[in-house]
């Protein structure tokens, strides 16, 4: 039975030491904030002013049109017209374009006999992802130049007319994906390296032996360590969460009491992760760095957060089951765009319910108040 005046004591104690100890302070509220400025701004899966060269062997009204449709479209940028086809080479592998349009000579002629008349899409590939971006891209406003030309005086109107919408983020910006996943992976690497120092520090500054002398129990002084960061970690939610919606004006159209639920159960989870990192490695630096690898490297990689889980080997997706924040990047989706509560996400719910009781149960476990 955990005794519940030793437990606020042994939190109280670890408040004060807290908010004497300057760098975890500046860990809680600091790091969280350039983590999500320095990923909100530098990740981006949008596309955009692509470098785009010319070769007009054509020179037509109809060539000109479709130029025209490229560069009213947003995203390509028309920043050079070539001569020649020799000059093609030289400016992909000096990466100065991204995209070279080699329209023939026969094009309008082509178009104004009713034949399929031929456009080339040269495009620079050792980007493979922002290669395939543009090629979908060109090929979208290829299609509809082609619907929408003029041929023989009559606009050619095709027999399927597809109309799509698009659910939760009408605009595809990549940033309301990337941003409530932020939330998931930041929450993680932070919270488990805030208590990766808590048992550490003990060892390092030798209070652990006063500490083995307290009636306190291995459940009282896990728990009680604990309380002070979940209050820190739900105020670093907040925090990183109101900047994603004011900075990125990312949507947020959920229940904020189920957030902070959902948030608190996984805290924990990580928490309690921090704490089994702090009691085996008895090193403030070891802690840290463990924490960082086994934390930070999974929930950018294995979470579903830069790369689909469905895409990745059978292995590897065996793998992302045993990543607590896979779930919880389900949830701050959810609940920033689409605004979905427990009766979508309660598998979710209750698999962070169970990390952080097998955490908090190993955390306890391999903490000892015994000295050797």
């Amino acid at each position: 039975m955990l005794n519940r005046r030793r437990l606020w004591a042994t939190a109280r104690k670890e408040a004060i030491q807290l908010r004497r100890d300057t760098r975890s302070l500046v860990l809680a509220f600091l790091l969280p904030v350039l983590l999500l400025l320095l990923f909100g701004y530098a990740i981006s899966f949008d596309v955009r002013n692509i470098r785009t060269a010319v070769l007009d062997g054509d020179n037509s009204a109809q060539s000109r049109a479709l130029l025209e449709a490229f560069r009213s479209s947003g995203y390509f940028s028309i920043e050079r017209r070539l001569a020649r086809s020799g000059e093609i080479e030289p400016l992909l592998d000096g990466t100065r374009v991204q995209l070279v349009l080699v329209i023939p000579p026969d094009f309008s002629t082509s178009l104004n006999a009713g034949r399929p008349a031929e456009l080339q899409a040269v495009v620079d590939g050792s980007d493979a992802n922002t290669a395939t971006i543009i090629l979908a891209y060109a090929r979208a406003i290829v299609t509809r130049y082609a619907l929408d030309a003029q041929l023989g005086g009559r606009r050619v109107v095709p027999p399927v007319r597809l109309e799509s919408r698009v659910w939760y983020n009408e605009e595809l910006a990549s940033r309301n994906m990337i941003v409530p996943g932020l939330v998931a992976v930041i929450m993680m690497t932070v919270a488990a390296m805030l208590t990766s120092l808590t048992i550490a520090r003990e060892w390092e500054r030798g209070t652990m032996e006063q500490l083995a002398a307290t009636p306190v129990a291995r459940a009282e002084v896990v728990l009680g360590k604990l309380l002070p960061y979940v209050a820190i970690g739900l105020i670093d939610v907040v925090l990183i969460s109101v900047l994603g919606v004011w900075l990125f004006d990312v949507p947020f159209r959920g229940n904020v009491l189920f957030f902070m639920i959902a948030s608190t159960l996984f805290l924990v989870g990580g928490l309690g992760l921090g704490i089994v990192i702090s009691a085996v490695g008895r090193s403030q630096l070891l802690a840290t760095q463990v924490a960082m690898i086994v934390t930070f490297l999974p929930a950018y990689l294995l979470s579903g957060f830069m790369y689909s889980i469905s895409v990745m080997p059978a292995g590897l997706q065996a793998v992302t089951y045993l990543i607590p924040a896979r779930y919880f990047i389900v949830v701050t989706r959810g609940v920033f765009l689409k605004g979905v509560g427990p009766e979508a996400l309660w598998l979710q719910g209750l698999l962070m319910i169970a990390f952080a009781a097998v955490s908090l149960t190993l955390a306890i476990r391999v903490f000892r108040k015994e000295l050797e």
